[in-house]
């Protein structure tokens, strides 16, 4: 495959269309819709819900079920001031910030402008808008401020927190003392993030409210490359174990001039979204930049006394970061595809079934007798096995199985006639499109089964 180059897009979707699909099928809506919504905020309605805890469930997999060095965490979203101060985020924390003096008056990212115009920094800019005058660049701080107790006034002011790894950072040593761990292991959690983006976008691909699936490893310091590296590929291989195709996704290094202060290496996954290849997840080798920081500013020794060896040191961190939401995104795009089944177009989502919202959708023949009570008993054996299934009698048939399409659902049951003399119903696939008569006594099991089994994307890749 020839190296991705930055203007590329991936023209089998837009994006409106996966904005349209996710509105119409209740998996995201604009927040605050009926006063007029809110800059890039986003409600997630019942499939989206589902979808978004599946990702995150597969993620918490890959780092606790599948793992015995990760513990978990759930740190607070409002922390002392004291770790921003010591993080660099109350410093450091900002983007360069122009506004029109034309007619538009809109607010840019200088660096932003820049990149996309492919001017270096002694180039003149004009508003992209309106072709006005820009202002002089000042510095914009990212993070959300708010104040804790009854009065606003000077001195109990707080941050909603921009990233969830410095909550880990500062656990490191209550880690420490109760998980009987020693370098290298990690500390994993996912929760809200929140970052006043001055241009936020491309639906739920920046937001300013996210959620985070943040991994902090720490290791010795003279295994951090190896960790870097290795840390690459596990992250790599989880997308593509999740059914993304290899041809849209992309390994970037950092260049120097990218690189964080305190960073020797940095990594991001991307993926080709409808806007051009971006970032899904970041790969750190922070050093040990960040305990350092909060080692000095509370006073507190960060160190790790290994009693074997009596050696005494502050480990360094390799640092797995992505987001929920973007996530989620790229899955909804990889799997989306209009086909055409018996001259119909159909529109599907071929996402993997552990990430699929509802996994079977139970579907009795709409005014026969009894099939509806069957379809019932058969749709309450799938929730007792914790196993997410609909049952859905409204309309044809066709309908019914073009609507679950829309949402992933890998399979579907149809109670039938037949059923009620012999006790088979007719199991459909999504992707195949394949019908087979199964008994319902070994439904549960045979679905269940196929969970688990290793599954490949049933879309071609015409980019591998």
């Amino acid at each position: 495959m020839a190296e991705p180059t930055a203007d590329e897009r991936n023209e089998e979707v837009t994006m409106d269309e996966i904005v349209a699909l996710a509105k119409r099928r209740g998996f995201v809506f604009p927040a605050s819709e009926i006063y007029g919504g809110l800059g890039s905020t986003y409600d997630y309605g019942h499939y989206g819900v589902l979808l978004k805890n599946n990702v995150r469930n597969e993620w918490w997999r890959s780092m606790l079920t599948e793992r015995d060095d990760i513990v978990a965490l759930d740190s607070a979203i409002m922390q002392h001031p004291r770790v921003w101060e010591a993080s660099g985020h109350l410093e450091g924390f900002t983007d360069p910030l122009v506004q029109c003096l034309g007619d538009c008056k809109k607010r840019w990212r200088e660096d932003h402008l820049r990149e996309e115009a492919g001017l270096g920094p002694e180039d003149e800019l004009v508003c992209p808008e309106c072709g006005g005058e820009l202002s002089e660049p000042r510095n914009f701080n990212l993070m959300f401020q708010t104040h804790m107790g009854p009065v606003a006034e000077e001195g109990n002011e707080v941050f909603l927190r921009p990233e969830t790894a410095q909550g880990i950072f500062i656990n490191f040593k209550n880690v420490l003392n109760f998980a009987r761990k020693s370098p290298p292991f990690g500390i994993a959690q996912v929760g809200k993030s929140f970052r006043n983006e001055i241009t936020p976008g491309n639906f739920i691909f920046r937001t300013r409210e996210f959620e985070q699936m943040e991994m902090e490893f720490f290791v010795p310091p003279d295994q951090a490359e190896e960790w870097y590296r290795t840390w690459i590929d596990i992250r790599r291989d989880w997308y593509l174990d999740l059914g993304i195709r290899p041809g849209f996704l992309t390994v970037r290094p950092h260049g120097p001039d990218e690189l964080s202060h305190y960073s020797s290496g940095t990594s991001d996954i991307e993926y080709l979204f409808p806007i051009g290849w971006s970032e899904l997840e970041g790969i750190a080798n922070r050093g040990d930049f960040d305990l350092s920081r909060h080692q000095e500013f509370s006073r507190e020794k960060m160190e790790y006394l290994d009693q074997k060896t009596g050696d005494r040191y502050l480990p360094h961190v390799i640092e797995p970061a992505a987001g929920v939401d973007r996530a989620a995104l790229a899955f909804l795009v990889d799997s989306f595809e209009v086909d055409e089944v018996e001259g119909r177009e159909r529109t599907v989502l071929h996402l993997h079934p552990r990430l699929a919202p509802v996994k079977v959708a139970v579907l009795p023949l709409v005014g026969k007798e009894g099939q509806p009570e069957k379809a019932r008993e058969v749709f309450d054996a799938f929730r007792r096995a914790g196993i997410q299934a609909e049952y859905d009698q409204g309309g044809s048939i066709g309908k019914r199985y073009r609507r679950q399409d829309e949402i992933g659902t890998p399979y579907g049951v149809t109670v039938d006639h037949q059923t009620m003399e012999d006790g088979t119903v007719t199991l459909r696939d999504r992707d195949s499109l394949e019908q087979e008569r199964l008994p319902i006594e070994s439904l549960v099991e045979e679905i269940a089964g196929r969970l688990v089994a290793p599954w490949t994307s049933p879309k071609p890749d015409p980019r591998s």
